[in-house]
């Protein structure tokens, strides 16, 4: 292949980017960069404190915004990075954050601008819990640039008929279907147990685990619900933190209070603050079952990284989550009946919460299966889902639009 470092500049627009992480697009761009890196030019513009990484630019919220809407405060640090995308020859935005970043630099410099989307702001109705009246300016956005891009990826096939769905005026033929990955060198079974011995999970006791932002999207109530039906001697383990609203982790304390008091004292681990990947791969390769109550999930590398870890997952079978949880080989789906007003709510949430503790009680009493069911789910996430595949394909997208 001619060496296209000289020729192809991609500047990857993102809110997140190492060190400040927190969910699954950061996750994405920090490793997509990585593995393009060995095959074009490429500069990451993020929100955020200075990084010291080479071709890395971080930009800070406008001091004159200070105190504004976070919607408001969003566009201002798009503005400075189109600004700082002089030069590109393809740029390339990941969700609403930084999507007008993308869409002001292709109007701006007359290049092709390539959408990834990680998620749709119309199926995520809730954020307007958080943003207030910039859940308006938010859609806007996403609308806008979606609409006017010159190519889509779509991190599943689920996602590529959100997007369709979402934003029928869009041509089908702009959307390619590119999977999330995983880096099976860094996601890898640690049977160490000083990790848990610190956060105090008793490693020679089954466990039930969740990893995530406590946000409506994830579903962790229905999860914590579920979990009253489970065998006493599991014990329940929570890394969630990082709450939407002053509402949901109202709601989310309120269910800890009761499962607490409902289980043995050391039954609950609830761990808020972001734990190191490291420690969170030792918590679930030590995990009987995953668990991914997600009523909304385009994607969900979260699944990925526990099935790299050798565990057992149990997933809502929504979104992307059926095309990396192979049903009874890698773990089990949930099956979910949603209202049809974006929000992703179950028809029956009772039902929901009973198949839930059905199937994560099931791995939880067959340890021989659950163990059966991570050792696929290992072998899946190396064959499937590897990062440079991803970085290959998404260089086939930009080749596209050139």
């Amino acid at each position: 292949m001619t060496d296209s470092r000289t020729t192809l500049r991609v500047d990857l627009f993102t809110r997140e980017y190492p060190p400040e992480v927190y969910g699954g697009a950061g996750v994405h761009v920090e490793y997509l960069a990585r593995d393009l890196r060995p095959l074009t030019d490429v500069r990451v513009h993020c929100f955020g404190g200075a990084r010291d990484e080479a071709g890395v630019t971080a930009y800070p919220d406008p001091a004159g915004l200070a105190g504004a809407n976070a919607a408001l405060r969003t566009m201002g640090v798009d503005l400075e990075m189109a600004a700082g995308a002089e030069g590109a020859d393809i740029v390339h935005s990941h969700t609403w954050y930084a999507n007008l970043a993308g869409h002001t630099a292709k109007l701006l410099y007359g290049v092709p601008h390539v959408v990834t989307t990680h998620s749709l702001e119309p199926l995520r109705p809730w954020k307007a819990e958080q943003l207030g009246g910039g859940y308006a300016l938010s859609s806007f956005i996403e609308r806008t640039a979606i609409e006017a891009a010159d190519a889509i990826i779509a991190v599943s096939a689920g996602m590529k008929r959100d997007v369709l769905t979402a934003y029928p005026s869009v041509d089908p033929g702009k959307i390619r279907v590119v999977h999330n990955g995983i880096d099976t060198a860094q996601y890898a079974p640690d049977h160490g147990t000083e990790v848990l011995e610190r956060l105090g999970i008793d490693p020679d006791r089954p466990s039930v685990v969740f990893v995530g932002r406590i946000t409506r999207q994830k579903g962790l109530p229905y999860l914590m619900r579920a979990c009253h039906d489970l065998p006493p001697e599991a014990q329940i383990v929570l890394l969630a933190g990082a709450p939407d609203t002053k509402e949901i982790a109202a709601e989310v304390e309120g269910l800890a209070i009761q499962l607490r008091n409902a289980r043995d004292a050391r039954g609950v681990v609830w761990v808020q603050e972001m734990l190191p990947k490291r420690e969170v791969v030792q918590v679930l390769t030590h995990a009987t079952v995953f668990v991914c109550p997600s009523v909304y999930e385009p994607m969900g590398i979260v699944n990925l990284e526990a099935m790299a870890c050798e565990t057992a997952v149990v997933a809502t079978a929504t979104g992307g989550i059926p095309e990396v949880v192979a049903d009874g080989e890698t773990g089990l789906l949930v099956p979910i009946d949603q209202v049809a007003d974006g929000t992703g709510t179950p028809v029956d949430p009772d039902k929901f919460v009973a198949d839930l503790a059905d199937a994560i009680r099931a791995l939880v009493e067959d340890p021989d299966r659950a163990r059966q069911c991570g050792l696929a789910g290992r072998r899946r996430a190396v064959e499937k889902f590897s990062w440079a595949t991803i970085a290959m394909d998404t260089l086939e997208v930009y080749r596209t639009v050139l």
